[in-house]
Order: structure tokens, then sequence, then C-alpha cells
């Protein structure tokens, strides 16, 4: 096959995985496949308008048919954006992470372009992450619902966030994010907050599953990250993070040294030469396919491993 070919065919797939959940915006119902074309998984179906966005994963909605005008919190399904420190209606007032505003920014751009109208949809109707609801959202653009999560996974303004119960988008939106981590696009761009050592050569491996049972042997977990560069790197203020928020910073006087690795343990235990000890009691790496992501201290994502498990 000729590379234009291949290129072309590329983008065709990369259009097919984002908009799979389109129908006609006009569509009525209560339940239906999650994805149109295949019989199951299914799901249910929710109607409303977003009355705020909080950050790149976060909005309050008005759901439409329960006659009152009560705003509920939905955290969308499969991604996680980089966190906001500062909430706002006012783009200029908010405050966070590095990309945590572009992120914002961009699902708000979205939401616009479908006038706010949004189409929620779950596996699980009790599906939540603490006080959310959990849902996959889409909005009307062009006479179909475009899927917010799959655009701001493939343009890399979030992380692929899988989840065990609400597994009908983890393929897709896994092939969206390693699609987008390949082409450097925002998050995934070493560079883009001008962190410390830019020259750094790195790269991180994870065990995701551990020998035996991984609940009693959280140790049997790890993150490896390793130095291909030829100096030494300074560790202080790094910190390394699951897909979800669990999150691991390495002490002052952290070091890799040229051409050297260092091994997080997920489990307790006491920082000593190059094994460093995240604290947790339990796993945080999940087999169903998670990722485990290298920050430098400004907020640039340096190497990552993703896994479909």
């Amino acid at each position: 096959m000729q590379p234009v070919r291949r290129a072309t065919l590329a983008r065709a797939v990369l259009l097919l995985l984002i908009v799979a959940a389109v129908v006609p915006a006009s569509a009525q119902g209560a339940s239906g496949p999650c994805v149109p074309g295949a019989s199951a998984p299914r799901c249910h179906y929710w109607y409303g308008r977003v009355t705020f966005v909080a950050d790149g994963d976060t909005i309050d909605v008005d759901l439409a048919g329960d006659h009152t005008r009560r705003r509920r919190r939905i955290r969308l399904t499969g991604i996680n954006a980089m966190e906001l420190r500062r909430y706002s209606k006012y783009p200029r007032r908010r405050r966070g992470a590095c990309h945590a505003r572009a992120a914002t920014a961009r699902l708000e751009q979205l939401l616009r372009a479908g006038h706010r109208r949004v189409r929620l949809a779950a596996q699980h109707a009790g599906s939540h992450a603490g006080h959310r609801l959990r849902r996959q959202v889409s909005v009307p653009i062009g006479g179909a619902w475009v899927d917010t999560g799959a655009v701001l996974l493939r343009e890399g303004h979030a992380l692929w966030l899988p989840n065990g119960h609400e597994r009908a988008w983890n393929r897709r939106y896994r092939m969206l994010s390693e699609h987008a981590a390949a082409h450097r696009l925002h998050l995934w761009n070493p560079l883009a907050c001008g962190g410390p050592a830019r020259r750094a050569s790195l790269s991180v491996r994870v065990r995701w599953d551990a020998p035996g049972n991984d609940r009693r042997h959280p140790d049997g977990e790890w993150l490896r990250i390793r130095n291909r560069s030829s100096f030494l790197v300074s560790l202080r203020g790094w910190w390394v993070r699951d897909s979800a928020l669990r999150r691991f910073e390495f002490p002052a006087g952290a070091v890799l040294r040229a051409h050297h690795s260092v091994l997080v343990h997920v489990g307790r235990g006491r920082h000593h030469g190059r094994h460093y000890y995240w604290g947790l009691d339990r796993p945080a790496f999940e087999n169903s396919g998670d990722g485990g992501y290298l920050f430098d201290r400004r907020g640039d994502l340096r190497a990552y491993d993703i896994y479909a498990g």
C-alpha cells in the first residue's frame, strides 16, 4: 500500500472511532446499543443541557424530563484531564496544572458547537464517581452525535481512563490515546510546559500484574523509569501516576543516573538506593488496562507506558 493511501486510511479509521456513537441528533429513547451497529453492550440514554463546565472531564447538566432545574454533576467516562485548582465560567480566571485550562476550553468549545445540548450514556444507570454521575457525553454537531471524550483523547487533551463497569468505550478510547501519544499532541508533548532536563531521553515500563494475588501483594506492581541519556537527571519534584489520580512524588535528593533506572514500588517500604515506595495498600494498576506516566515538576509528561491488559 502506498504511503498516501495508508495515511488516508488511518485518518478515516480515526474519524470512525470518534463518531462511532453517531446517530441522528433527533433520536429519542431510553436505551439502545452503546455503539451503533453492535447489538451489545446496551446503554441507558439521557438528554439535557449543560449549565457549567467545571474542567476538561466534568460538567453540570440540567436533565430533560425530570421537571426540575436541578443540576447534576457529570464525570465523563473513560478520560482524565489534568486538574484545575480554580473553577470559573470565565476562562481567564481558571487556574490549574499545565494543560488543564486547554482541556477545559476544548470541551467548552465542543459543547457550544452543540448549543450546550448533550446526550448522556451509561451501561449502568447507577454508575458514579464519588458524588458525580459517570456518563459518556455526546453533543449534536452537523446532525450527528459527536463523542466529546473521543475528541479530547484524539487531540491529546486527556489521558485514557479505562473503566471496568463502563467498558463499551475502552478499546476505542485506548486507540485514540495511543494515536495522540504517537504524535505528541498537547499533553503528550514532553516540552510543552518548559520543564527541566529537556534533552533527557527517558522511558517507563509498568509491571501491572503482580505475581499471585495483586491485592495481597501491591509491592509486586512497580513502575521502572530508565534514563537513556548520557547525563544525570534530578527527579526532585517529579511524579508518577496511573490513569486515575493516584500519584507518587519523588523526594528531594532523588536522582536518575545516566543509563540507569529506578523502581517505584506500589506498596509500602523505605526508600533506598534505586528503589522508591509509593505507599499504597492496594494495587495501582488495573489488569484490564491502564497506564503509567512520568511527569516533571512543571507538568510535562516525559514518559509513559499504556497497556491494554
